[in-house]
């Protein structure tokens, strides 16, 4: 009966660090592509995701990029809860992979009609299909391998006690 109870409060603990993860994954990656663009290796900005639904030109500036890099944070947290709850128990870095790739697809083919300024994939730069698929490919990565050391760790000290 006590390690019933164990497992259930390290339960929230290791969705909390899922969470966490996700957050993590979002604002690092929404930076890396805000530098990309400024770098010009990639034509989408980190404030590409506020196109549809805000107004205003204060969304091109300063503040517009902040505000969609805590927006892509947000976004993170049920992407990387998606993977807590079906894929954590793979401890492949190669699972993590394939996922930033289905995320990438999802985004470019699925989801690219919501946002007016994103072009068809067959429009955008070398540079730019490139760079996202990179950037795609290491998140899902970062949040796949963080969360699968997680359990695995949760499972070793599991099995010492």
């Amino acid at each position: 009966m006590e390690k019933n109870q164990e497992k259930k409060e390290k339960l929230p603990s290791f969705m909390n660090k899922a969470i966490v993860i996700g957050i993590s994954a979002g604002v690092l990656f929404g930076i890396l592509s805000y530098i990309a663009y400024v770098l010009n290796l990639s034509e989408i900005r980190a404030n590409l995701i506020l196109e549809p639904w805000t107004f205003g030109e204060w969304k091109h500036h300063i503040i517009g990029h902040i505000i969609g890099i805590i927006l892509l944070a947000i976004i993170s947290i049920p992407v990387a809860l998606i993977y807590y709850a079906l894929l954590r128990k793979f401890e492949s870095m190669w699972v993590g992979a394939a996922y930033g790739v289905i995320l990438w697809g999802f985004v470019f083919f699925l989801l690219n009609p919501i946002f007016p300024n994103l072009k068809e994939i067959t429009d955008l730069s070398k540079d730019t299909i490139i760079t996202s698929f990179c950037f795609y490919l290491l998140y899902g990565i970062f949040i796949g391998y963080s969360i699968s050391y997680e359990e695995s760790e949760l499972r070793r000290i599991s099995a010492s006690s």
